[in-house]
């Protein structure tokens, strides 16, 4: 196990290469870099896109970052424009630039937002606790209703409870987030029916001013709604999951024999089956969370006017601020790698019978 391990991990590296290059190469030809929305707003032109969009100027379309034509350059001194691109570091080569964010990022700096005066470490921990609140309650939730329902499921196999549990599941996954999002905050955070639920952020402004339960109670109320938006899609996979490997279970051998044995129906399921039914769904609970973490939280976030880690890299991917783009992406990367080795290990510790050692040879 521990030779796998080290190669998953010597994967990691390459990956995380491979991810940047893509995404560096790719914002070299999107024309909206962060001098031209700079100069766009200068300009009094409001978004840099609204420029190209009514650009009819002879002298030929946008360049990319770094370029020398701005489409709202347009009555700016060069000498102005040219002392941005040096603060920006865009006067020198796209190659110098990505070695130097390289070796910025293998000591973990992720530089300064340029827009936020903030550094991008101090920018996502303070994003975090909104996201982290989102993704973790979400996949609690998932787990506590999915597990009994799959097991139920189960359980009942092809009866009417089968039957209408499964229509229902299937009906709520195919239901988009956003759309179920909206229709919960028109019936219950002051739409056009009842205003149970607050309409944005996680917090009250008095929030400082309760007591601890206060706070509790307060917090629950904020996120209940999000955190229900998350979670639907969800239901639909881990209940089936459950089920089906509840299923497999039931046929096979050890538990025709407990039944021979006269142990009871509750102790075939919980004594006997359980453990082994629930491995895949244990095992599965770091890809699930990451799916929900990083899955919904943008547009719920945005929804509920949550101020997040999704919010924050859609505000940062539209105002062209590259220190969070990548920072961000480099970290969620990281993380997403490390969760598939976790899940992996998870596997093993639930299974000691499994070994990917043996599988990969």
């Amino acid at each position: 196990m521990g030779a796998y391990i080290a190669r998953r991990l010597l994967l990691v590296i390459p990956t995380l290469f491979g991810i940047l290059v893509i995404n560096f190469a790719m914002v070299q030809f999107v024309p909206g870099g962060p001098i031209e929305q700079i100069i766009a707003n200068l300009e009094g032109q409001g978004d840099v896109f609204e420029s190209f969009a009514g650009s009819n100027d002879d002298s030929g379309g946008p360049s990319s970052e770094g370029g020398e034509d701005y489409v709202g350059a347009r009555g700016l001194p060069p000498e102005f424009i040219a002392e941005l691109e040096k603060e920006f570091g865009f006067d020198k080569p796209p190659l110098e630039r990505f070695l130097k964010m390289m070796w910025n990022y293998i000591r973990f700096d992720f530089g300064e937002s340029y827009f936020r005066s903030i550094s991008v470490v101090d920018l996502v921990i303070e994003k975090m606790p909104v996201s982290i609140s989102l993704g973790l309650w979400s996949t609690l939730i998932a787990y506590v209703v999915s597990i009994p329902l799959g097991i139920g499921k189960a359980v009942r196999d092809g009866t009417r409870f089968d039957t209408l549990t499964s229509s229902i599941i299937i009906v709520a996954y195919a239901i988009p987030g956003f759309l179920f999002a909206i229709l919960l905050l028109v019936l219950f955070a002051g739409g056009s029916y009842y205003q149970i639920f607050p309409l944005r952020g996680l917090t009250s402004e008095n929030f400082s001013n309760l007591s601890l339960i206060g706070k509790i109670g307060d917090y629950f109320w904020h996120i209940a709604l999000p955190v229900i938006a998350s979670t639907i899609s969800a239901f639909a996979t881990l209940t089936l999951l459950t089920k089906n490997s509840f299923l497999d279970e039931i046929q096979k051998q050890y538990v025709i024999t407990a039944r021979a044995k006269g142990v009871s129906e509750f102790g075939v399921l919980y004594g006997h089956i359980f453990r082994n039914g629930m491995l895949i769904v244990i095992a599965g609970f770091p890809s699930v969370f990451i799916g929900v973490f990083f899955g919904s939280s943008l547009i719920i976030e945005t929804i509920f006017s949550l101020d997040g880690l999704g919010r924050m890299g859609f505000e940062a991917a539209v105002a062209r601020d590259y220190p969070v783009i990548f920072g961000t992406l480099f970290v969620f990367g990281l993380m997403g790698l490390v969760v598939g080795i976790l899940s992996d290990l998870m596997y093993v510790f639930v299974d000691p019978r499994i070994d990917f050692e043996r599988r990969e040879g």
